[in-house]
């Protein structure tokens, strides 16, 4: 079993974080939702789903998890204004640990810079800035970049969560 940690704020895509949570739990995996105010109850951007965050940033540590869960919407760009949830992200992705990116949520990498030479998929309008940020972007439903798996948007959560269940199976 191993213990992914979901880094969220308001305004998260839904089906970007409840889909793949569901999916991770059902095959025996603990997801953790971490944010900026532990108990403060996010909400999602379409159907307003709620979510409480399980634990701070601040109190966060990548050694407490095995994996990283970034929703997109607007919660990755709520969360990369400030300074923990940044340095969480660029350790989680130096550390060689998975990073599971759907849709916006490459804005908290692009911000952590630790995508130069990387390879990934994001939703198109954020496109450009994957690319000012040195990576290498590719029009595919999922792309593997050693421990970063990237999907662009809600119609390829199929293929991003299969790609993430077998990093995580690694």
């Amino acid at each position: 079993m191993k213990k992914i940690a979901a880094i969220i704020d308001d305004m998260f895509e839904d089906v970007e974080y409840t889909e793949p949570a569901k999916a991770f739990k059902a095959a025996g995996h603990n997801v953790v939702t971490i944010g900026l105010e532990k108990g403060k109850t996010g909400k999602g951007k379409k159907k307003n789903t709620p979510v409480t965050i399980d634990q701070a940033i601040n109190e966060a540590t990548i050694d407490d998890f095995d994996a990283l869960l970034i929703p997109g919407g607007y919660s990755p760009d709520h969360l990369r204004a400030h300074d923990k949830p940044v340095e969480f992200v660029r350790d989680f992705v130096n550390s060689g640990k998975p990073v599971f990116l759907i849709c916006h949520a490459a804005q908290l990498p692009i911000t952590a810079d630790v995508l130069k030479g990387r390879t990934l998929t994001g939703y198109k309008s954020i496109i450009q800035d994957i690319k000012n940020a040195g990576a290498n972007f590719v029009d595919k439903e999922v792309v593997v970049d050693d421990n970063l798996v990237s999907s662009r948007h809600p119609g390829d959560m199929e293929a991003f969560i299969k790609k993430s269940i077998e990093k995580l199976n690694e």
